[in-house]
Formats: structure tokens, C-alpha cells, sequence
């Protein structure tokens, strides 16, 4: 219990509240005091002792069950077979079989009011980078992610046709409402379990990583996960990473000028002394890359986005050529935006034109827009780079023209900040992935710095 509190104190501190050494140890004594028997004699002992100020009472009151619980912990409802009749048991069974092997198994799951287990919660939040998260306002955002990372959307409209189903092979009407209201209760128990989950887990992570201008910490956390302020940090980081990796890749280049022998150019060096060799000569083996790339701009993929930009920006040195394109449902050359020496003005002129709104996102339209346009800028001596989650909200994902693109292509790089668990819903990853040479997963900066650095050095 004592382990608990002081992570509850930790927690208030890092959300902004202040709580003297003084004010601990009051709280201490009240609880020894008070006792931990009734759940909201503790509740209160620990509000009066460490809350001072009546604008954080809203930040204790927020904190307090993540640490101590609700007492009231997510309920899953009931199976609805329990009451069927062994003929709607078998015409249940029958309309099951329609659905995909993964997806039954998670219906049946949730029809069975089966809780996650600790270690499917843990797997979950090791899955959507919840263990990087520390502010509560990413909480809802996250326990989204687990429950997209768990196809519960597809499961959702699964269970809708369950339910047509059940209605077109005759069973009762009321019968088939019953399931569906016990299997809307499991289905919300297990959103508040997700949820409560993520709430606790963020909580623990500001008790042992208390926030601030951590660089370490910033570059692991997702990019969802940031604060303006976080943000603002990293851009002002990536200037120093694109420096020490312009560094590198020159110094890297430089070791590779000396290449196989040329044995034309060795003879020609050596005409005069009569052919006998004596000047070695070398085919010159650096390879600075010319490169397409395409970023989605939308909501979901705009900062990761702009640091990609701010990285190209400052390696142009290394790169021998670079057309540079936007998108969110069309697409946008912006390469004479980069013509300048200033690339925050740049980039945030890109921004301005494109401005993130609840419109969706259409690759496909966009590639159309490449097509119509742009097509003469990819050859075999250039990399095609895609920034973007490959979420095409259902539009036709053109897999005719990205095959072509990726065909003229040397080489075909998708930058994609989810991981392929994710690639499902309006998710055309997995149409997209086998056109490609690689997809690497930037999901922070630290991803995507590696990211570069392997662009780079192919």
C-alpha cells in the first residue's frame, strides 16, 4: 500500500501538482490514522493531506482509482447461449461458421464474456507503445489502439451480420435481441477493462518517469503520445541528429570511393609507361540516392511526417536528387518549397496549404494524382519512399499504379508508424507491404532516425 501512495504522489507531481516532502508524510499519518478499511475514509484522508490548491482536486480525483481501483471493476455480462435451446445453440454454431478462424475465435470470446488475461493486456500495451505513454489525455486514445490492435471494429460489424444471420435462419426476435444486448455488455466490459488497463498504466509510467525534456525518453514515446511541448523538443532535435547523421553518411561515402578495379581506365593510366601497370584505378562506388518520397500529411501521420521532411531537408548534401510530394485526399508536388535555405519555413508553408481536418484520406485518389503528373520523376536510378499508415478509409487503394511506381523504382521503402497487428479495417498495408522491398515501423524518432540512417546507407 505504501509502494501505491508514493506512486500516487509521484503521479500528482508530474502532472503539475505540488506536493511537499511535508505534505507526504501527512498523508502517511492520516492513513495510519484513518486506516485503508473504508475505501473513501482513504480516498478522503489522502485528498485532504496532499491536495492544496482546489483546481488540482479534478487531477486527484482522476488519479486516485488508477492507483486504488473504482471499486466497481469492468463487468462482463453473461453467455447468451446459457439460455438457448439446443436447436438455437446449433443454429448459432451454423451462422458462426462463415466468419474467418481469428475472427470467430474473438466473437465466441466475447459471447463467452471472456475478460483479457494480465498477460494479453501487457502484450497489447507493449504492441501500441502504451508503456512510453505518460499523460492521461493520450488514456482514451490509446485504449483505442489496444482495441483496433484487436480487430474490435471488425469484430463489431461481425457481430452485426451474426445478428442478420440469426434473423434470416429463423430464430426468434426476441430470442436474437437478447444476444445482442448481452453481447453489447460484454462488448463495453471489455472497453472499460481496456481502458481502466491503459488509465493505470499511464498513471504508473508518470510515477517512475516523471515528464520533462527527457530526450531519451521523448525519442522512444509515440508519436500519438506527444505534447505540443514534446513536440516542439524533438524538432529542435532532429537538427541534431540530421548533423551527426550527415556526418556519418559523408564519412561512410568516403570510405567507399575506392570500389572494384576498373581495368579499362587502369590500361588508359598506364599507356605511358607502355602498359606495363603502375597507376591502380578504381570504379568510384559512391551512390548518392535520388529520391521520390510521398507523405501523408492527415492527422494521424503529420508530425511523423514533418520530422521525415526535416530529415531530407538537412541531408540533401547526401542525396543527389529529391521531388517531394503531399498528401491527404490529393496529392501536392511541394519540392520548390525546399528550394530555400530555411526548411522550418518550409515545412510549415507545406502544412498551411494542407491543413489536417476530418476529411479522409485517399492514397489511391492521390496516386491517381501521380500518375497523371508525375510518373517521369521515378527511374531505376531512384528510391520511392512512402510516408504513411497505408489507411485508405475503403477508397480504392490503386494497387495498379503503385505496382507500376514500385516497378520503375530501384527500390520501393514504406516508412509506417503501426506495426503489420494493426494492418487491418481501412488498412491497406497489407495490399500494399508485398509491392515494396521494405517496410520499416517509425512509430518515434528513434525509429525513424534508424530509418534514414538505413535509407541512406542503401
Amino acid at each position: 500500500m505504501e509502494s501505491r501512495i508514493l506512486q500516487l504522489i509521484s503521479a500528482l507531481r508530474a502532472s503539475g501538482v505540488r506536493v511537499s516532502l511535508a505534505e507526504s508524510a501527512e498523508a502517511f499519518s492520516a492513513v495510519d490514522l484513518m486506516g485503508i478499511q473504508d475505501r473513501e475514509s482513504f480516498r478522503l484522508s489522502l485528498r485532504a493531506t496532499l491536495i492544496k490548491d482546489v483546481k488540482d482536486l479534478p487531477t486527484f480525483d482522476k488519479l486516485f482509482p488508477l492507483f486504488f481501483g473504482s471499486g466497481q471493476p469492468p463487468m462482463m455480462g453473461g453467455n447468451p447461449s446459457d439460455d438457448l435451446t439446443p436447436e438455437e445453440i446449433q443454429m448459432l454454431a451454423e451462422a458462426l461458421k462463415q466468419f474467418a478462424e481469428n475472427l470467430r475465435q474473438r466473437m465466441e470470446r466475447l459471447m463467452n464474456g471472456e475478460p483479457l488475461s494480465k498477460s494479453e493486456l501487457e502484450a497489447l500495451a507493449q504492441l501500441v507503445g502504451l508503456n512510453h505513454a505518460d499523460n492521461l489525455q493520450y488514456q482514451n486514445w490509446m485504449s483505442q489502439r489496444m482495441m483496433r490492435a484487436m480487430a474490435f471494429p471488425e469484430v463489431q460489424k461481425a457481430m452485426r451480420e451474426l445478428m442478420e444471420q440469426l434473423s434470416e435462419m429463423g430464430m426468434n426476435r426476441e430470442r436474437v435481441e437478447q444476444i445482442r444486448e448481452m453481447i453489447q455488455q460484454n462488448m463495453q466490459g471489455m472497453q472499460e477493462q481496456i481502458n481502466q488497463f491503459a488509465g493505470q498504466r499511464i498513471a504508473e509510467n508518470m510515477s517512475e518517469h516523471p515528464r520533462g525534456d527527457n530526450i531519451e525518453n521523448l525519442m522512444n514515446r509515440p508519436f500519438q503520445a506527444l505534447s505540443d511541448a514534446d513536440k516542439k523538443v524533438l524538432q529542435r532535435e532532429v537538427k541534431r541528429l540530421a548533423a551527426a547523421l550527415r556526418t556519418r553518411i559523408a564519412l561512410r561515402q568516403k570510405r567507399m570511393k575506392s570500389g572494384q578495379i576498373d581495368p579499362k581506365a587502369t590500361i588508359r593510366a598506364n599507356l605511358k609507361y607502355h602498359g606495363v601497370p603502375m597507376e591502380i584505378k578504381h570504379r568510384d562506388r559512391i551512390r548518392k540516392p535520388k529520391i521520390v518520397v510521398i507523405c501523408d500529411v492527415s492527422t494521424s501521420m503529420r508530425f511523423c511526417s514533418e520530422l521525415m521532411l526535416s530529415f531530407l531537408f538537412a541531408l540533401q548534401g547526401q542525396v543527389r536528387k529529391t521531388h517531394a510530394f503531399a498528401f491527404i485526399d490529393h496529392l501536392e508536388s511541394i519540392s520548390e518549397d525546399f528550394s530555400g535555405t530555411n526548411a522550418d519555413e518550409a515545412i510549415q508553408s507545406v502544412l498551411w496549404r494542407m491543413p489536417s481536418g476530418h476529411y479522409n484520406t485517399d492514397l489511391g485518389w492521390s496516386l491517381n494524382d501521380f500518375q497523371s503528373e508525375y510518373m517521369d520523376t521515378l527511374n531505376s536510378g531512384t528510391t520511392l519512399l512512402i510516408v504513411g499508415d497505408g489507411r485508405n478509409n475503403y477508397n480504392d487503394p490503386r494497387l495498379d499504379i503503385f505496382s507500376t511506381m514500385s516497378r520503375r523504382a530501384t527500390r520501393t521503402i514504406w516508412l509506417n508508424p503501426e506495426p503489420p497487428h494493426m494492418w487491418h479495417g481501412d488498412s491497406d498495408m497489407v495490399k500494399y507491404a508485398p509491392l515494396c522491398n521494405n517496410v520499416l515501423k517509425v512509430s518515434n524518432l528513434r525509429e525513424l532516425t534508424q530509418a534514414v540512417d538505413e535509407l541512406l546507407a542503401g
